[in-house]
C-alpha cells in the first residue's frame, strides 16, 4: 500500500485555495491591455525588486524539486555546482546581451526581431522552432513534476492535478498578459524563498553530523575531486541548462520590460545570485538524502528529508512552495508563447493577424493546454523531456548568439551549422535508459566505442552540439581570411 502524505481531498482543497489566491489577485490587478506591446512587455518601467523577483520565480520550476537532487546522486557535487550555475549564468550572460539588443530594438518585443534582422527569414522558422519546443517541453514538465507531486504525496491521479493547475493559470494569464505575471511572481518569490528557508532550516537540523562531513563520510565519490562525473555531469548541466534558457522568450520579456540598463543589470545579477543559492540547495539536498539513505529514489531525495508522517504543516508548505513554483513558471511560459505568436504567427500563418488576433492566439492556448494535459497525466520522466529540449537549444546557441559579434555568418551557414550541430548531437543523444544512443549500440555495436564514450553519452551529446556549429563557423571564417 502506498503511503499517503495528506489525503487527496486536502491537497485537492489546498490546489484551488493557492490557485483561486492568484485568480481573484488576476482579476483585481488585471486592466484593459491598450495593445500588443503592453501585453507582451507591460509598460517598460519596471524596478529591481520587480525585474529581480520575476526573473528569480519565473525561472525556478517545479522542477527544482526533483532534478537538482536526481542528477546529484549520479553525479556528486559536480553536478549540483553544474546544474546551479547553469541556471544562474542565462542571466549573466544577458548582462551582455540584454542591453545591447534594447539599444538596437529600443522598442523590441522578443529575441525573434533580432534573428530576424540578423539571419533572415530561414533561421527565424528554425528558431521559432527550437523555442516553440523547448518552452512546450518546459510547460510539459513543470505540469507534470507537479502532478507526480501530488500523487506522491496523496495520490491523487495525474490527470486531476494537471487539469486544475493548467485551468488555474489560463483564468489569469490570459486576461492579464505579462504585466499580470510580474505581479503573481512577487508574491511566488515570497511563498518560495520561505519555504526554502525553513527547508534549510529543517534538514541540517534534523541530521547528527555537518552536513559535508556526512556526505564525505557515507558517501565520498560524491565530493571526490577524482571522480569523472562530478565533471562531466557539471558540464553537461551547465551547458545545457545555460544555452537553453538564452532562448526562454520569458526572460528576454523581462529584458525589454526593465525601466532602464542599470536596473535591468543590478536585476539580473540579483537574481542570478539566488537562482544559484535555491537551486544547489535543491540539489545538496539530493547529496545529503543519498548519504543518509542509498536506495532513495532520486526525483524524490528532497523529499525523503523533508517530509514528515507526523507534521501536515510541512506536508502543506511542501505543497504551497510546489505550487508557487509551477504557477510562475507556467504562466510566464504561457505568456511567452503566446507573445511569440503574436508577434511572429503572422510570418507563418497569415491569419494570425488582424482585429481579432488576440483571440485566435488564446485559442491556440488553450489548444496547446490540453495537448499539455493530456502528455501531463502520461508521466513521462522530467529530467528526460528537459534534456531532449535542451540538446535542440545548444544546437543553435553558439550560431545565434556569436552572431551578435560575427557578421561573417550569413543565413546559409547559420542554417548549415545549426542542422549539423543537431544530427551530431542526436547522434550520440542517449535512450531513457541511458545505456545507448542512435549510433551507439544501434547503428553501431556498443562495444566498438571506449568506456568513456559509453558512459558519458549525455555529456558528449551536448558537447558535440556545441562545438561542431562552432568549428564549422571558424572554419569558415578562417578559410576567408585567406582568400
Amino acid at each position: 500500500m502506498e503511503k499517503i502524505y495528506i489525503s487527496s481531498q486536502s491537497s485537492l482543497a489546498l490546489i484551488l485555495f493557492v490557485g483561486s489566491f492568484f485568480v481573484i489577485l488576476g482579476f483585481l490587478n488585471s486592466k484593459k491591455i491598450s495593445n500588443k506591446k503592453s501585453y507582451i512587455v507591460g509598460d517598460r518601467n519596471e524596478n529591481s525588486f520587480s525585474l529581480t523577483t520575476s526573473l528569480t520565480a519565473s525561472a525556478l520550476g517545479a522542477w527544482i524539486l526533483f532534478g537538482p537532487a536526481s542528477a546529484a546522486t549520479w553525479g556528486g557535487m559536480g553536478a549540483v555546482i553544474g546544474y546551479a550555475l547553469g541556471t544562474a549564468a542565462p542571466m549573466l550572460f544577458l548582462i551582455s546581451f540584454g542591453p545591447k539588443i534594447r539599444k538596437e530594438f529600443p522598442n523590441g518585443l522578443t529575441l525573434t526581431q533580432f534573428i530576424k534582422k540578423r539571419f533572415g527569414m530561414g533561421i527565424l522558422k528554425i528558431s521559432l522552432f527550437l523555442i516553440f519546443f523547448y518552452m512546450t517541453i518546459f510547460l510539459i514538465a513543470e505540469v507534470t513534476a507537479i502532478a507526480f507531486l501530488l500523487n506522491f504525496l496523496s495520490n491523487v491521479p495525474l490527470w486531476i492535478t494537471s487539469a486544475f493547475t493548467l485551468i488555474i493559470c489560463l483564468l489569469y494569464i490570459l486576461r492579464g498578459g505579462f504585466k499580470l505575471s510580474i505581479i503573481t511572481d512577487k508574491y511566488q518569490f515570497i511563498f518560495i524563498t520561505l519555504v526554502i528557508l525553513l527547508s534549510v532550516f529543517l534538514v541540517l537540523n534534523n541530521i547528527d553530523l555537518p552536513s559535508f562531513e556526512l556526505i564525505k563520510k557515507n558517501s565520498p565519490k560524491l565530493v571526490d575531486i577524482n571522480y569523472l562525473p562530478n565533471y562531466t555531469a557539471g558540464l553537461t548541466f551547465f551547458i545545457a541548462v545555460a544555452a537553453t534558457n538564452l532562448f526562454h522568450q520569458g526572460n528576454w520579456q523581462r529584458v525589454f520590460s526593465a525601466k532602464n540598463d542599470s536596473v535591468l543589470k543590478l536585476s539580473l545579477i540579483y537574481s542570478s545570485i539566488l537562482i544559484f543559492i535555491i537551486v544547489f540547495w535543491m540539489g545538496y539536498s539530493g547529496l545529503i538524502a543519498y548519504s543518509l539513505n542509498p536506495k532513495v529514489i532520486p526525483d524524490l531525495g528532497f523529499f525523503d528529508l523533508i517530509l514528515d508522517d507526523n507534521n501536515s504543516l510541512i506536508v502543506i508548505a511542501i505543497l504551497v512552495l510546489a505550487l508557487s513554483l509551477t504557477l510562475s513558471t507556467i504562466d510566464t511560459l504561457i505568456n511567452a508563447i503566446s507573445s511569440l505568436i503574436i508577434v511572429n504567427g503572422n510570418q507563418i500563418n497569415k491569419s494570425l493577424e488582424g482585429k481579432d488576433n488576440n483571440k485566435k492566439v488564446n485559442l491556440i492556448i488553450v489548444i496547446l493546454c490540453i495537448i499539455v494535459f493530456f502528455l501531463a497525466s502520461k508521466g513521462f520522466s522530467i529530467l528526460y523531456l528537459f534534456l531532449l529540449a535542451d540538446l535542440l537549444c545548444c544546437a543553435a546557441v553558439i550560431t545565434i548568439f556569436y552572431g551578435f559579434f560575427n557578421k561573417k555568418i550569413d543565413s546559409i551557414l547559420a542554417s548549415s551549422s545549426i542542422i549539423a550541430g543537431l544530427l551530431f548531437g542526436l547522434l550520440f543523444f542517449p535512450s531513457q535508459n541511458f545505456q545507448s544512443s542512435i549510433l551507439v549500440g544501434n547503428l553501431i555495436d556498443i562495444d566498438n566505442f571506449s568506456f568513456f564514450i559509453r558512459t558519458n553519452l549525455l555529456f558528449i551529446s551536448f558537447l558535440l552540439s556545441l562545438i561542431v556549429p562552432f568549428l564549422m563557423i571558424s572554419i569558415y571564417s578562417l578559410r576567408n581570411s585567406f582568400k
